[in-house]
């Protein structure tokens, strides 16, 4: 009896380790052994228009995706050996950490936080925080606005609402969700006030729904955006670094925001320049 209630132990045991590791599906490479190989698998978002969004036909489109499929085929890798991961805010460290992505382009800003648990290549875009509002909003002008208890919606993992309680307006309720579509889903049925994330991102969803959201107000913090790599991965990170430094001095850096923004007013910013700390 004993030894058949320990086989059973065991066997749960077993099927467990199974189940984790199959739900995990991480690689010990690196992502230069996998360029090697000629495949990757890099995380971006699904759901931001204009940077990173998972199209109705299954196919990839967004300032992010641009460059993604750029530094992949500086590593060797052709855009029909990339596969796209969804990479929410709040697992991105998660999924470079446990390899189930070779590098993370995902509005991905720099911090020093972050740094302490992976690697960073770029700057390849400099934005800043704004707000995102309904086009008949006349109340909510900037971040010191946001005053009398008006709801500030942003996504779980990031940091931008907190910032604006912190600095700007401290009785503003945060409202937290999963991803920031849900936010703006919110902030249309009039169940939040203002959306606050980068302004890049916020004149994706503007112009994706003309006429019924508008950016306000000037930015009002400074984010680097870079692509993550796996900690102690300084080749990976050496080569995404030389990718960026390519499409700058191209010009591909700039055509690809051209594509993605052109028509939506967004005044082209300077290119960053790389930092190889």
């Amino acid at each position: 009896m004993r030894i058949n209630h320990a086989i059973r132990i065991a066997a749960g045991v077993a099927a467990l380790a199974l189940a984790v590791t199959a739900c995990g599906g991480g690689s010990n490479k690196t992502a230069s052994q996998h360029a090697a190989d000629g495949k990757l698998t890099i995380g971006i978002k699904f759901d931001q228009p204009g940077l990173g969004l998972l199209n109705k036909d299954g196919s990839y489109s967004g300032f992010d995706v641009d460059v993604a499929k750029y530094v992949a085929d500086k590593m060797g890798v052709k855009p029909e050996n990339i596969t796209f991961k969804e990479s929410p805010s709040a697992q991105r460290e998660t999924l470079i950490q446990n390899g189930q992505v070779d590098f993370i382009v995902a509005t991905y800003s720099i911090t020093d936080a972050r740094k302490q648990k992976v690697d960073f290549a770029g700057p390849y875009f400099v934005t800043g925080q704004s707000l995102l509002v309904r086009s008949d909003n006349t109340d909510v002008t900037g971040p010191e606005s946001l005053t009398g208890n008006k709801k500030l919606c942003s996504v779980k993992g990031s940091t931008p609402a907190q910032n604006v309680k912190d600095k700007y307006a401290k009785e503003v309720q945060l409202q937290e969700y999963d991803t920031y579509s849900l936010c703006v889903e919110a902030l249309k049925s009039g169940a939040v006030d203002a959306v606050t994330t980068d302004d890049i991102i916020l004149r994706g969803y503007a112009a994706q729904s003309p006429g019924a959201l508008k950016v306000v107000g000037k930015t009002f913090s400074v984010e680097n955006y870079g692509i993550g790599v796996k900690k102690g991965d300084t080749e990976s990170r050496g080569k995404i670094n030389d990718a960026i430094d390519t499409m700058i001095t191209s010009g591909a850096w700039k055509a690809a925001l051209e594509k993605e923004f052109g028509s939506t007013g967004f005044q082209i910013p300077e290119p960053p320049k790389v930092d190889r700390y």
